[in-house]
């Protein structure tokens, strides 16, 4: 593939990354990742000393790995809190009056807060939360949608030394009640309910249902964002504006530990028992900073939107990275397309966003639409694209640099995941791209791709491994460190398997082909579904597909493809055996599926990635499991059942 952008003078002058390689006499690019992954504790460290975090007390070692790599230590002995440097510091510098969140409601309805109103939010919240009886080590659930009050809780919450639990706000009351349960969240904050595509979701009654069913929460306390009425449980339930009214906005951070955990996030489409993965002041602080810095090369005058909830990692991402570099984080409660399809863009016109965050899915579904809603808006703002959540295909991505970032917009592709706590593949804007690439190895991350051997492996599709420790890492799963070490660290010694197949090509340039629990394997070869559905979307006609492996008497498994045409397509079996001729052609014989199926539409979450899981289970006549995620529950209702 050839390179589509190359870095101009202001990247490879004034970004970030750029000016870190300065100052370190660094050269390129490559030779950083090189020195960054040869010498971890020399790049965190210098990384830690380039942001001026504030430390309580200085930590006394970098990188303790005394009790194996899978329960590293970083900047042990330190005294940090991860609100103070978010949201304090930054009251006593110029900072004070510059804007800190902004905020769109699906209605229309705006509202902004510099760091000043940011700090006396997060510290109101925090004594009201005192003033309940939360302490050091509770746990608080923060069920909502993206609103000002669920950045503001996640700061209070670890202001006093407690964590935080953010549930989607996107879940029914089993899934919030498993999360709030496995965590023994002690507070849950919720909001009354809020707007998707124009409907009012009550949320508060979700809220109680799940409640009920956990049995630990003993207060809840309610924002009224809509102003409907709600049952308020009496002796339990308390509106958030009427006991922030009556606390003090001022507090001093709680002073905790670089280890001390502050959050615990949940992972998306567990079925079983949920996968708690706990994150700690100091690690998560340094690793997410060095991010939004590094990747996305957020500066002064940048204002961050990655189109998410605070419920999925790229939340805390957004909010930590964004507010520790003092910048400017957006935030959008509704539906990218809702009330016309021109919605996301028309909000990056009437804010100014600089940088955009944005999964290949959405802007598969957005593609829909055509170009026309795109250029209607002035989207000259933007300076650099961002994107996660699964592998792309190459025309959306395409779509995605051409339509939306006029070519001149890098994207930073990037990969990781809830238990990474960040990413372990990214672009850097210092490098040149090519379509769909993540580029390589984030910074400081000891990165590899292994065959079923447990070796290097550069020709060919293998397991993405981590060698070496990283500060964002988990610190274990809740409650459950043999199920950590199980998932993990089992495979190979000392070798984390991530569970993504990813590749390496003749230049350098490194592809994710999917996860490796959705692989196909058909006569003993192994296939990813995005491997497949890039052939799909190659076509014309073909909107956006999912493929996966069934039972075969014969070969193992076999291949069934679901396929959304565009609009203005009809289906029809010419246009089947032209997509069956097309797989064919481009990964071979073995690769012929053995049905292609056409719908209406894919099963998604909310943050619009495809659940192949659901629609294998739906098609084969299994339990279809937990599809609490799901924004489009109708989808998983349309795919038919094998006879």
């Amino acid at each position: 593939m050839e390179i589509i952008w190359t870095p101009d003078k202001d990247f490879l002058e004034n970004s970030n990354v750029a000016r870190f390689m300065r100052k370190h006499g660094i050269s390129s690019y490559r030779e950083l990742v090189k020195k960054s992954q040869e010498d971890i504790e020399w790049f965190w460290s210098e990384v830690e000393k380039w942001f001026n975090f504030h430390w309580m007390k200085p930590y006394e070692k970098v990188l303790d790995t005394s009790k194996g790599i899978m329960w590293a230590k970083w900047f042990a002995g330190g005294k940090i809190n991860l609100t103070e440097n978010c949201v304090d510091r930054h009251v006593k510098s110029w900072r004070r009056n510059k804007l800190a969140l902004i905020w769109e409601g699906e209605d229309g309805d705006i509202c902004r807060l510099t760091y000043r109103d940011l700090y006396r939010e997060v510290n109101r919240l925090a004594n009201s939360l005192k003033s309940i009886g939360v302490k050091r080590g509770d746990r608080v659930g923060i069920f909502m949608p993206m609103l000002p009050e669920a950045v503001i809780a996640s700061f209070a919450v670890p202001k006093i030394g407690g964590l935080y639990v953010p549930i989607f706000s996107g879940f029914g009351p089993d899934a919030v009640a498993s999360r709030l349960k496995d965590a023994g969240a002690k507070v849950l904050i919720t909001c009354d309910g809020f707007l998707r595509r124009g409907k009012k979701i009550e949320l508060k009654k979700i809220a109680d249902e799940a409640c009920e069913i956990a049995g630990c929460v003993e207060n809840v306390l309610v924002k009224r964002r809509l102003g409907i009425d709600v049952k308020m449980k009496e002796g339990r339930d308390l509106f958030l504006d009427e006991i922030m009214m009556s606390s003090s906005e001022k507090l001093e951070c709680e002073e905790t530990d670089s280890e001390e955990p502050f959050f615990i996030g949940y992972t998306s489409g567990t079925t079983g028992k949920p996968k708690g993965v706990v994150h700690v002041h100091g690690g998560f602080l340094v690793k997410i900073t060095e991010e939004v810095a590094f990747q996305v090369d957020m500066r002064e005058e940048d204002i961050l939107f990655w189109f998410t909830e605070m419920g999925w990692i790229m939340g805390p991402w957004e909010t930590v990275g964004g507010c520790a570099l003092g910048g400017t984080v957006f935030l959008y409660e509704g539906a990218p397309d809702w009330p016309s399809p021109d919605r996301l863009w028309k909000i990056i016109e009437r804010h100014g966003i600089s940088i955009l965050g944005i999964s290949p899915t959405l802007i598969r579904a957005l593609m829909k639409y055509g170009e026309e809603p795109v250029l209607k808006h002035d989207l000259s703002s933007l300076r650099v694209l961002g994107s996660t959540g699964e592998p792309w295909n190459p025309e959306p991505y395409m779509w995605f640099f051409e339509k939306v970032g006029k070519r001149r917009c890098p994207i930073i592709n990037l990969s990781g995941g809830t238990e990474v706590g960040a990413c372990f593949l990214s672009p850097h804007p210092v490098a040149t791209l090519k379509p769909c690439t993540l580029q390589g190895p984030a910074l400081g991350m000891a990165i590899d791709v292994f065959d079923e051997n447990g070796k290097p492996l550069r020709k060919g599709v293998g397991e993405l491994v981590a060698l070496k420790p990283w500060p964002g890492m988990t610190r274990g799963i809740w409650n459950d460190p043999e199920r950590y070490i199980e998932t993990y660290w089992s495979r190979w010694k000392d070798v984390w398997v991530h569970g993504d197949w990813a590749s390496i090509d003749e230049d350098g340039f490194w592809f994710l082909h999917g996860r490796s629990d959705d692989t196909i394997k058909i006569a003993g070869k192994r296939i990813g579904p995005a491997e497949i559905e890039s052939s799909l979307t190659s076509d014309p006609s073909v909107l956006e597909s999912a493929a996966i492996g069934v039972p075969d008497e014969i070969k193992g498994e076999a291949i069934v493809c679901f396929v959304v045409l565009k609009p203005d397509v009809q289906p029809d079996e010419a246009i089947k055996e032209r997509l069956t001729s097309l797989i064919e052609n481009k990964l071979g014989k073995t690769a012929r599926p053995k049905e292609i199926i056409f719908v209406k539409d894919l099963p998604k979450t909310r943050n619009a990635k495809v659940m192949r899981r659901l629609i294998r289970n739906k098609y084969l006549g299994k339990p279809i499991g937990d599809t609490s995620t799901l924004e489009n529950s109708e989808a998983i209702d349309a795919i038919p059942t094998i006879k």
